[in-house]
């Protein structure tokens, strides 16, 4: 198979992995021979809304490595613990390209000005919409923290 990128990055919290993560996630392997998957630490999480309902770092870990499992994908991925906002697509020369939603484009956008001051080229963007709720609204892991909806975008409430 021919992939448009030998390796590009992905990276999140990933807590109650959802379709919204899943579908990020299979885009990155849909583009790319190999993934770099930064799972953000618990310490890293601790800003989130509902930081204490965030599932701890091995388990959203054994998820993940359980999802890309099922999809064929362990073999081809490298799961990294991301400490900082950047981690290693600051730095790492063999990065192709970045994986995000608009949620995340201004991190991503900082990543490129970072690499662009060490001398490193630019990450090429692939941009994956953000997945609706069955409210319309977008499936997030906060909304799934505070008993809204599912993993799968359906109302609780």
């Amino acid at each position: 198979m021919s992939y448009r990128f030998r390796l590009v990055g992905v990276s999140g919290t990933f807590d109650r992995l959802h379709v919204g993560h899943k579908a990020l996630i299979r885009k990155a392997f849909e583009v790319s021979e190999r993934v770099m998957i930064g799972l953000t630490t618990s310490r890293m999480a601790q800003h989130k809304t509902l930081a204490n309902k965030i599932e701890p770092y091995a388990m959203r870990k054994k998820k993940l490595e359980s999802f890309l499992k099922q999809e064929g994908y362990l073999d081809r991925a490298e799961i990294i613990s991301l400490d900082d906002p950047y981690g290693p697509a600051i730095m790492d020369a063999g990065l192709e390209a970045l994986v995000a939603t608009e949620e995340t484009l201004p991190g991503v956008k900082k990543i490129n000005i970072i690499r662009k001051e060490k001398g490193l080229p630019p990450l090429e963007i692939v941009l994956v919409p953000l997945i609706p709720a069955q409210d319309g609204q977008r499936i997030s892991s906060t909304r799934i923290r505070e008993g809204k909806i599912n993993e799968q975008g359906n109302l609780l409430k």
